[in-house]
């Protein structure tokens, strides 16, 4: 008998799209507003904009917009709420998952917080399918599980079926290859990453507490913002002192920004710079609906404590925890460049496209916050940009001897 078709578009997202256009209408409306109102007061080009809203029939007109969307759109989600049970589940398309992946990476803790049904909730899944954390169901769901477990965890904006590229797969090659049990994390990219690093170590801890047979390895593999995840969940498995981390032999990192990434550190360049006139601070709002994972990649926070009482948007820089690697854990960083050769300066800051060489190897001038990456257990490879990691002949090789 054929499968269930895949859908592209599923009910539940005509309902979240809903929600999305209306917030999208009430902070146009907004941003508007705010530009007319510093406009028509004259300020001066530099300084703090004029407080307060528009007055007199300006500000009743755009009352009457901010009032009209909100009865629409409560109307809109009504409706909606009550229909899309009706429709039941449907098998998503990879296009949907992609799509979504996208969304809840830019506005993935907005989502969450508004309760949006286009957020992703964490998951460990198998060809797209999520994995239930019960011994049986588990065991059925898996053919052959065996006790060499590798965990998979994908970067920003992607999602579990994305480490299929190009015809290759490392959690299947490595399968085939080496006997590992691949199992993939899905989760929205968009949360603060010390909030996905804690879910994750408790998903961790339940998948071994599961698992058909005697777990007698676990590794992660994780790719870009993945492997800081796998970070902070071993330092919240410490904390809560879970099971999982006596297990974990081996992490190997795929162009893991370490320390931060140069772009959103450009985007937050940006917001200073608009945010320094009144003419332009509305505009400013724009690039700050930016996800709370996206701004941790300024600097590689990981931990709670690193944003907390501290407004994500500051100009000013603030010294953050340095977190070391695990202990007792082989750990392994494969970072690449775009260049012909590691060597350049130009490569070197490039990197992969993303993220540079000195911060996927963890490299930091500040003894505290320099990842201890052994030699041996440090690969750079040429040619190669960040989304090439995930189908790189050369790179699959390179793990597989540090996993065999």
């Amino acid at each position: 008998m054929p499968g269930p078709r895949h859908a592209h578009l599923h009910p539940a997202d005509l309902h979240g799209f809903s929600r999305l256009a209306v917030d999208a209408v009430a902070g146009l409306t907004d941003l508007v507003e705010a530009m007319h109102h510093n406009i028509a007061s004259t300020p001066a080009p530099l300084g703090k904009a004029p407080a307060g809203r528009s007055q007199g029939i300006t500000g009743l007109v755009y009352r009457s917009i901010r009032g009209v969307t909100r009865l629409v759109g409560g109307g809109i989600d009504a409706a909606l709420g009550r229909l899309v049970p009706l429709f039941g589940e449907k098998t998503s398309s990879p296009e949907r998952e992609a799509v979504l992946a996208v969304i809840n990476g830019v506005l993935g803790d907005y989502l969450e917080a508004s309760r949006n049904p286009l957020a992703i909730g964490m998951r460990l899944r198998r060809d797209g399918r999520p994995l239930p954390l019960e011994k049986a169901a588990l065991a059925e769901a898996l053919p052959n599980p065996g006790g060499r477990l590798l965990v998979l965890v994908h970067g920003l904006c992607m999602n579990d079926l994305q480490w299929q590229r190009r015809g290759h797969d490392h959690g299947a090659a490595l399968a085939r290859d080496l006997g590992y049990t691949p199992v993939y994390l899905h989760y929205n990219s968009g949360r603060h990453i010390f909030s996905n690093g804690r879910e994750f170590a408790e998903r961790l801890e339940a998948l071994l507490a599961h698992w058909p047979l005697e777990v007698t390895e676990l590794c992660i593999l994780g790719h870009s913002m993945g492997g800081l995840l796998a970070r902070s969940a071993w330092h919240y498995a410490k904390a809560e002192n879970h099971a999982w981390p006596r297990r974990l032999g081996r992490i190997v990192f795929l162009g893991t920004p370490h320390h931060g990434a140069p772009l959103e550190r450009g985007g937050h360049w940006i917001d200073s710079v608009l945010g320094a006139s009144p003419y332009t601070a509305p505009l400013s709002r724009l690039g700050k609906i930016r996800s709370a994972g996206i701004t941790d990649l300024r600097h590689g926070y990981l931990l709670d404590e690193d944003w907390r009482d501290r407004d994500r948007f500051a100009r000013a820089a603030r010294r953050h925890a340095a977190l070391p690697l695990p202990a007792d854990v082989a750990c392994f960083a494969i970072a690449a460049t775009t260049g012909k050769q590691a060597g350049d300066l130009k490569d070197r800051l490039i990197g992969d496209g993303l993220v540079p060489l000195a911060s996927a190897l963890g490299c930091h001038a500040e003894r505290d916050r320099h990842l201890m990456f052994p030699p041996e257990r440090q690969r750079v490879v040429c040619g190669t940009g960040h989304l090439d990691l995930l189908d790189s002949a050369e790179v699959y090789a390179q793990i597989r001897r540090w996993l065999d």
